[in-house]
Order: C-alpha cells, then structure tokens, then sequence
C-alpha cells in the first residue's frame, strides 16, 4: 500500500536511527511505498523538492524556522505549517492516493492536509502517533494559559487539537498512562480508536566493550574509571525541568562513591552551565553536546541511566530517551512528574527506580539503592522488557493490525 508520513522532523533519509527513521524503514522493508513530508527550514537555504532518497520519497517543504530561532519566529512558522505542507502536497503529490496517512505531533496543525489527502482516496486511514500533548504540556509549564489574553490562544489550539484527534481513525500513544489521559479528557473519543503504538527502535546489533575500550573511553573524556557512572543526555530546556536537576547535583556533588555525567544542549543550557562553573563539582562532568557516535560509545562506557521531567506537567510523557539506555543495557532512575509512568513500569519491570521530580532527598535514596543493586542483572531485565516492548516491529504491528 502507499503510506504518507508527515513530521515536523527534519528527515534527509533512512541512513539514520531515530524512533521516525525506524519505523519508516519497516514499512519500506516490508514492501510498501512510501512518501514522507518533511520541514526545511529557510536557514539551510533549500526550496521545497520532491526527491527520492533511500526507496522512499521526501518532499521537503521550505518553512520558517521552527527551532534555534526567536519566539516569534518560531510562532508564526507553526501557525503557517499547515498551509505550506498543503500547498506543497497539492502541487508535488497531487496524484497521490495514500492508503495510510500517518502523522505525529507535535504539531496539531494538519487537519487541512489530512482533509486535502482524504479526498484523493476516502478509504485511507488516517492514524496519529501522539507523542506531544498540546496545548495542556504549554500550560503546564506556564507558557500559556487557559484564561485571560494567553487563554485566546490556548482555545485556538484546544479546538485544532480536538479537530485532529476527530480526523484520525486511530491514535496511538506512547505509554498505557497516554491512552488514559486523552480517553479521560476527550470522552467523545471512542475507547477502541485510542492504543499504545509506543516509541520505539530497530533492533541493533549490540557492542560490548571490553574493559580496555570502557577504560579509554571514560579517560578521554577525564571520567573516573573505576566509579559507577550516571549519564543524562538529551534536550536540556524547560521540560526536563533542570533547575530541580542542578538541585540533584548540587545534593550530590560531594561523593565519593560514584560520578554524574550530562551531555546536551538545549535553552536551560546556561543555568547548567553557570551552575557548573561555579561550584567545580569534584563528581560531575557537563559536556554540551558530543557527536552521536561519541554520545553512543559513552553511554555505553556508563552504568546507569537518568530521566528528568518538570513535576509541573500534568500530562505523562515518555521520554524517547529511555530507549537507548535500554539498548545499552543500562538500568535508570526516573525523576518525573507523578502522572508519568516511565518511573512506575521501570520498577515493576525490575530496570529502574523512580522518584518525584521535586523531592531531591528522594532522588538521592534512589542513587543509594541503584549502587547497591546488581546493575548489570537490571540490565539485562531493561533490555528485555526492550525487546518484548519497545521494538520498531510492535510499532509496525499495532498500526498494520487495522489493515
């Protein structure tokens, strides 16, 4: 069949690995066509093109920025999404017939293009990968509200969200907790429209270091090497909620017994940083970011992975991040928000602790039991409960089963 996928990720091809890149490939693998509808934004100077690339087609479509840019630009470029995805659909793919029109958010501003998609073939299915709770994630962490000037705004985006969850067939969310949550505020949608299709990744082959390799690893980047180490990486920005992270550094900045690591980028960076420069802790390190490759080969060199999520957030998200230490065999401590349940299913699965994201107390008595445990029998339960859950095939199966 013909499957077109429209994100907002910045997708060149399938070279890479990636939760949209894996998936994508499946479906290509397992002998259908595929389209996919991709962002450019104007810094990189491309127009928008049709291209084949990898067995697949990308229409790249020339936007505004919509990352590392002003508020205001990256406000308008979202607003205008919609209509610039419309125009370059019905001016490349204006003869195409989908079968299956599968989209994510963020964002929630394609109805018009599923609409337009819809009246070439209205037997497609339409099929939403919900990974982004939008407007209430906003509100959460006080970027918008549900009342006053900011509460127009918050309407204009609760009715867009509405709209498209009415549009899609079905709506497959990361985590059980997901599935719940839009059930509970959306009852006009059906129970059987809304599942788990969850984050997920292509089995890889895995890489053992050896000790050696783990040993020179760790010294090129001036890492203890016989502590256990304690890796965050990823998005440093407002929903990772880093100031109670600095609060958990800062706590446990003096021991002796193991060592934290965070490599990432993101807006919160700065106060990181500042953090960082001033106090010259003797247990951590903060590197900015590292090349994918080299993030890869450290975390592989660590022993115990990190999760961090804003208490704030009413909404539970599920960190994609969670993945790659499960690959790695690497057990977590999760500090969310208690309607996530990223924490709640590593501690039932026997891979992980959790603990609230505003009690900094309890996330060191999670460091104390995680040193005490048998972090490589936790492993070894992580990528289990990887392979059983999380593979790309799971994804693929829980969208194909409505075929």
């Amino acid at each position: 069949m013909h499957v077109i996928f429209l994100t907002m990720s910045n997708i060149q091809g399938l070279g890479n690995h990636g939760i949209y890149s894996d998936l994508i490939r499946k479906f290509r693998d397992e002998g259908h066509q595929v389209t996919i509808v991709t962002p450019r934004e104007r810094r990189f100077g491309e127009q928008t093109s049709l291209k084949e690339v990898d067995g697949v087609q990308i229409l790249g479509v020339r936007t505004l920025n919509l990352q590392k840019t002003n508020a205001i630009e990256k406000g308008i470029g979202q607003v205008m999404v919609e209509r610039l995805f419309k125009q370059a659909v019905k001016k490349h793919l204006g003869n195409l017939k989908a079968d299956l029109i599968l989209y994510s958010t963020p964002p929630i501003t394609f109805p018009k293009v599923i609409q337009y998609l819809k009246k070439s073939n209205p037997q497609a299915k339409t099929y939403l990968l919900l990974k982004d709770i939008f407007p209430q994630n906003a509100v959460d962490l006080g970027m918008m509200s549900k009342s006053g000037v900011k509460g127009v705004l918050y309407r204009f985006f609760r009715t867009k969200e509405k709209r498209l969850y009415a549009l899609s067939d079905h709506i497959g969310c990361m985590s059980p907790a997901n599935v719940q949550y839009i059930l509970k505020h959306n009852p006009e949608i059906a129970t059987d429209r809304v599942e788990v299709a969850p984050n997920s990744y292509e089995v890889q082959e895995m890489t053992v270091l050896t000790e050696e390799q783990r040993r020179l690893i760790r010294q090129k980047y001036d890492l203890p090497t016989e502590k256990p180490i304690l890796i965050y990486g990823g998005n440093l920005g407002k929903p990772q909620g880093i100031p109670f992270l600095i609060k958990c550094l800062d706590a446990n900045a003096g021991r002796e017994d193991c060592h934290f690591v965070v490599v990432g980028n993101g807006t919160e960076y700065g106060k990181l940083e500042a953090w960082f420069n001033s106090k010259r802790p003797q247990s951590v390190s903060v590197f900015q970011r590292l090349p994918k490759e080299d993030y890869d080969q450290l975390v592989r060199a660590c022993d115990v992975g990190l999760i961090f999520l804003d208490y704030r957030f009413t909404i539970p998200n599920y960190p994609s991040r969670l993945l790659p230490y499960l690959m790695e065999k690497k057990p977590i401590i999760a500090a969310t928000d208690p309607n996530c349940d990223t924490g709640s299913i590593a501690e039932q699965n026997g891979y992980g602790f959790w603990c609230p994201s505003n009690n900094v107390e309890a996330f060191t008595q999670c460091v104390d039991k995680i040193l005490k445990s048998d972090l490589a029998q936790m492993g070894e339960k992580g990528y289990q409960f990887f392979l059983d859950n999380y593979t790309i095939t799971h994804t693929y199966n829980a969208i194909m089963k409505h075929f």
